[in-house]
């Protein structure tokens, strides 16, 4: 059994992880801790987590939980879990970091966008952006993974195709996307509470949201050209779920159909990511719980663009579930363990 423990649970995201981790046949949950509801009854916390009876919130000894674990996660603060991944590395433990400290190979472009000093600069240079539909070969071989973050993974997946195939004109890419509240975390606001929200939908981080730097930079991973996009994120009065619309300008006409015939060739193996047929437009409720990704696209002839909607379960496939696939992936075990359940609805 795979001893894995959790460092920021008292979140959403940790909640999540817990969460699936109960269908998980090969993993035992050693440590719960947060700076948060220490000394406290994880189901007085989280009561849907019956399951984990008798847990009680652990404080973060990092040495104490890495002695007992043989992967951590982390759903911390930004800049709070370098200690955590410096420490687990030199120990030879696996490190899941769902927040942002280990997305960016270059801490110069975190320390911009994030406004936090990273004291371990050389760890995320090694570390592997967690995406695995495209780094899968190198999350195996990895130790330190940053997961991506949820508009990332609904923006990246929605153009990878494209991107792969070196169809976009440079500086083209426009997406627009639209999470869940729960996608502002836990800790209530202002900005998140109910009469602040409900009824309402609104832009924010316009042309300065710090996943911004993180599509960019997959995104020209993939076809070695210098991708700058325009990316702006709403707030919508639901719970949880992204729909992400991504527009490209393409370097040549293409009809729908090739469009669609590239779309399910490129994600044929891939068991999380689901086409529509043409005509056939996602919805979050379609991957509420789930760790799958929807897609519906087609060609604009009069504009020269694609233009590809992608849903996610910004908890799951966004943050969790996907963190979860890279433990599985980590280990060599079958990628979807205790990520195959259907989506509820409605």
């Amino acid at each position: 059994m795979i001893k894995a423990a959790i460092i920021g649970a008292i979140s959403y995201a940790g909640g999540e992880l817990l969460r699936l981790l109960t269908a998980h046949e090969q993993v035992i949950v050693t440590h719960i801790a947060d700076s948060y509801s220490i000394g406290e009854d994880i189901k007085k916390v989280f009561p849907y987590l019956f399951a984990y009876e008798g847990y009680k919130v652990e404080e973060p000894d990092i040495d104490y939980i890495l002695a007992d674990s043989d992967v951590v996660f982390t759903a911390m603060p930004h800049g709070k879990a370098v200690e955590v991944a410096v420490k687990a590395a030199a120990q030879g433990k696996k490190f899941i970091d769902i927040a942002a400290d280990f997305r960016f190979r270059d801490a110069a472009v975190y320390e911009d966008w994030y406004n936090v000093k990273h004291d371990a600069p050389q760890l995320t240079a090694s570390a592997v952006y967690g995406l695995p539909e495209i780094y899968r070969e190198k999350i195996a071989t990895s130790s330190v993974v940053g997961n991506p973050g949820c508009y990332p993974t609904a923006s990246i997946l929605s153009l990878y195709p494209l991107v792969k195939n070196h169809f976009v004109e440079q500086g083209s890419i426009i997406i627009d996307a639209k999470s869940g509240v729960s996608g502002a975390g836990r800790k209530p606001t202002e900005n998140n509470s109910f009469s602040q929200c409900a009824e309402s939908l609104k832009a924010y981080g316009v042309a300065t949201h710090r996943h911004t730097p993180e599509i960019e930079q997959a995104l020209s991973d993939v076809d070695g050209v210098k991708h700058v996009i325009n990316f702006t994120p709403h707030l919508i009065p639901m719970s949880r779920g992204i729909l992400a619309t991504a527009y490209a300008t393409l370097k040549q006409q293409m009809s729908a159909e090739e469009l669609w015939e590239l779309y399910k060739e490129t994600y044929a193996k891939e068991a999380f990511v689901h086409v529509h047929d043409l005509g056939v437009w996602p919805q979050t409720k379609w991957v509420s719980g789930s760790n799958f990704c929807h897609i519906g696209l087609t060609y604009d002839k009069r504009t020269g663009r694609a233009v590809i909607c992608s849903a996610i379960d910004n908890l799951v496939k966004g943050a969790a579930g996907q963190a979860i696939q890279n433990m599985n992936i980590l280990f060599g075990l079958p990628e979807g363990m205790a990520l195959t359940m259907t989506p509820t609805f409605p």
